[in-house]
């Protein structure tokens, strides 16, 4: 059996909405699915949680969700035609004073008055995700006097960036905490925070989960320059990060961008956290039947470099045809797996553990990858020792045996990690290793004789309590 170890997370919106679309995404390999909460009603995102739901019930999948904030999306207010078109060496305003409705190909009105308080005249703007670009003149009170220096098309509410950072607008909107209610209710496995800062803004965050007594990851998206300067501090108390490469290439500018993206995966993986690329990855696609050979290559790189997942956004959401993305994807990811890098790793070989259920998992691999070794079984409450597991390179699956739907859900994220209902307290003790080779027997993941890591704790179905390394035949 072909099992690809890197996860695809496709994000929903009106092209997947049909039980019919769902299945053939889920069916194609989608591991977890996005809601993007900078659109739709609470409603629409209600219908989809239970499409999904019920889909991957259907189809005995365990399917992550995340609830993806909008946060602090700083933009333009609108247009009386709706769009101007800017030229070169024009002088453009935005002005915070400025009727909502009111803009001209002269001046615009902001949704984020305090921007006025965050620039300074030499400073550029960016604007529509790069595509405008405004060079700071003057600021006054109120306004922001700009000279136009990469025209184009500017229609309503596009976003706005300052090059190089420096807004200081908070992490968690209004909006955002009205949004985290509605969706701890419906019981998500992750949450993303947009234009995360510093690991504040997690702390502030993961309290506000615990006061709606959600055990949702928390997934912080590094998108501010801010961000990538305090890296490592916000990786430590986060239990993802996304490489959201759309608003951070914009604020640190592209050609950092592949140093940043490689960067950002190498520190999540050392530091034991999961990390998502995400942005423009199949592109092309939201029209075009086939990827090009660029986009081909930056998800193979992404897979090699070591990301547990990649994201798609407007290519399932919108696109055209979302079952044959993530067809596609799913191919491209098994194909970069092939290489031998993918499999080979120096993983914290270097370091003291602090933990046994850490050594036990670190053991595991190295047995793994130097014996011949077709399956590796996690017998888990939380999902720490397959997590810790996934950030060994391995081409060999390993497979998280667990009795709660929380850590299965969250399992979805790891790379490598196939999350497996299978509730240890109901074997005994003596013949609980067995139990699990059979279930994993009967879905044909392992065959007869197959040679078997496994791993589990003296006490049964108790957190942090593996302290057994197991070798067995199938």
């Amino acid at each position: 059996m072909s099992l690809r170890r890197t996860k695809i997370i496709a994000t929903l919106g009106p092209a997947t909405d049909s039980p019919e679309v769902m299945k053939q995404l889920l069916e194609e390999g989608v591991n977890l699915v996005r809601l993007n909460f900078s659109h739709g009603e609470h409603a629409h995102h209600k219908k989809r949680i239970d499409l999904v739901r019920d889909v991957a019930k259907t189809l005995n999948k365990t399917v992550g969700i995340i609830a993806d904030l909008q946060g602090p999306k700083i933009r333009i207010a609108r247009f009386r035609q709706r769009k101007v078109f800017l030229e070169n060496g024009d002088s453009f305003t935005l002005d915070a004073n400025l009727s909502k409705e009111g803009g001209t190909e002269k001046a615009v009105g902001i949704d984020y008055p305090e921007l006025v308080n965050d620039v300074k005249v030499g400073q550029t703007l960016v604007l529509a995700d790069g595509l405008i670009e405004l060079l700071i003149t003057d600021v006054t009170a109120h306004q922001i006097i700009t000279k136009v220096t990469v025209g184009g098309e500017l229609s309503n509410n596009k976003g706005i960036n300052l090059k190089g950072g420096g807004l200081s607008a908070a992490a968690l909107t209004e909006k955002d905490k009205i949004d985290l209610a509605f969706a701890c209710s419906q019981g998500v496995d992750y949450f993303a925070f947009s234009f995360i800062c510093v690991k504040e803004d997690i702390i502030e965050a993961r309290k506000l989960l615990e006061s709606h007594h959600s055990h949702a990851g928390v997934i912080a998206k590094i998108e501010r320059t801010e961000a990538v300067a305090n890296l490592d501090e916000i990786i430590s108390v986060s239990d993802a990060v996304m490489v959201a490469r759309g608003d951070l290439g914009v604020e640190i500018g592209y050609p950092e961008l592949v140093a940043v993206q490689k960067h950002m995966i190498a520190r999540a993986r050392a530091l034991n956290k999961a990390v998502i690329t995400a942005t423009q990855m199949m592109e092309s696609m939201i029209q075009s039947p086939i990827p090009t050979r660029a986009e081909v290559l930056d998800v193979a790189n992404a897979v090699i470099d070591g990301t547990d997942a990649v994201m798609l956004s407007a290519e399932t959401a919108t696109g055209a045809h979302p079952p044959r993305v993530i067809a596609s994807m799913h191919q491209i990811c098994l194909g970069a797996e092939r290489q031998r890098v993918t499999k080979m790793s120096n993983h914290r070989n270097e370091c003291e553990f602090k933990r046994i259920d850490e050594s036990i998992a670190m053991a595991a691999m190295y047995v793994a990858n130097h014996l011949d070794i077709k399956a590796i079984v996690a017998l888990t409450e939380s999902g720490s020792t397959p997590l810790w597991m996934s950030r060994i390179r391995s081409g060999i699956p390993i497979f998280g045996l667990s009795r709660s739907a929380n850590s299965l859900a969250k399992m979805t994220l790891y790379r490598g990690v196939y999350p497996i209902y299978f509730d240890v307290t109901q074997h005994d003790k003596d013949r609980v290793v067995r139990a699990a080779t059979d279930h994993l027997l009967a879905q044909d993941f392992v065959s007869k004789d197959d040679r078997i890591v496994i791993t589990l704790g003296d006490v049964l179905g108790v957190d942090g309590q593996s302290n057994s390394l197991k070798i067995i035949s199938a």
